[in-house]
């Protein structure tokens, strides 16, 4: 498995085409996304980590500053940057009440999410799937981008339901205004 990632080390899906530079999803950057469990563009835990790699795949500990009033729902949409695909891969989508301020470890569960959260579709399935690159690969970065929207996202266009739609299709088909937005970077490698 080492020499499939050394193979792949030059091919990256990049920031390019992650959520953060849709243009429907442009605001003010001045919510501060933190967690208690890594810090921006350090190592994340491999508790927080796939368990096809040994991890227990449980979403890490997330705190953020309050959006502004008029906030009808945050978004939170986590991507790995350094997939060797055309564009990120998505590895947790989710809708979150706007008066939390934070996310408790496994509040992105798939099967029992935290109250006032609800996962969607993400590239990889329903709820947080962490870190797993491939081994050789080099550092993979997770970029956990939070937006306050100002308000509910339904779904995509034809009507489909925002938990049965594709984020490559839900996330450019986002129509309310980001009133701000945060985000935070966590890295692994095998």
């Amino acid at each position: 498995m080492t020499l499939l990632g050394r193979l792949l080390n030059n091919r990256r899906a990049g920031e390019t085409h992650m959520a953060w530079h849709l243009p429907n999803l442009q605001g003010p950057e001045v919510l501060d996304l933190t967690s208690e469990d890594f810090g921006h563009g350090r190592a994340m835990a491999l508790r927080n980590c796939a368990k096809t790699i040994g991890g227990d795949d449980v979403s890490p500990h997330l705190a953020w500053t309050p959006p502004p009033s008029g906030t009808a729902q945050l978004l939170l949409v986590v991507e790995d940057v350094d997939v060797p695909l055309a564009k990120p891969a998505v590895h947790c989508l989710a809708l979150i009440d706007p008066a939390a301020d934070h996310l408790d470890p496994g509040a992105l569960a798939a099967r029992k999410p935290a109250a006032g959260v609800r996962v969607l579709r993400s590239t990889i399935g329903r709820g947080y799937h962490g870190p797993g690159p491939i081994k050789g690969h080099g550092p993979h970065r997770y970029v956990f981008q939070l937006f306050a929207l100002s308000s509910r996202v339904d779904g995509a266009p034809g009507s489909t339901p925002a938990d049965r739609t594709r984020p490559r299709v839900l996330l450019p088909a986002v129509t309310a205004s980001v009133l701000t937005r945060g985000r935070l970077t966590g890295t692994f490698e095998r």
